[in-house]
């Protein structure tokens, strides 16, 4: 069965960083586009970037772009995120996704949180 294990979360203080990873297991990783997501308390899931299945193509929401970078390792069947210049609006629980249909996304992971101060 699929598997994604998200990593790296923890409390860091405004302008910190941390990289997130997120190991997938049971599905062919180097053919699917990867998703991060994050959902802060009371608010709904958002998406955060994307990076298509080669690597070559990203996406980032407006929110990140300029701080966050997306990367993957297709032959460690890793995605990462690298969030820089952290700000208490980040606070969030932060989850991978692969694209399994249009605008689909059937497996998720447990999340990892991330928690700015300022």
């Amino acid at each position: 069965q699929v598997q994604l294990v998200e990593s790296g979360g923890g409390s860091v203080q405004a302008g910190g960083s941390l990289r997130l990873s997120c190991a997938a297991s049971g599905l062919t990783f180097s053919n699917y586009v990867m998703s991060w997501f994050r959902q802060a308390p009371g608010k709904e899931r958002e998406i955060v970037s994307r990076i298509n299945a080669n690597g070559r193509s990203t996406y980032y929401a407006d929110s990140v772009k300029g701080r966050f970078t997306i990367s993957r390792d297709n032959a460690k069947n890793t995605v990462y995120l690298q969030m820089n210049n952290l700000k208490p609006e980040d606070s969030a629980v932060y989850y991978c996704a692969p694209l399994t249909g249009p605008e689909e996304y059937a497996y998720w992971g447990q999340g990892t949180q991330v928690t700015v101060s300022s």
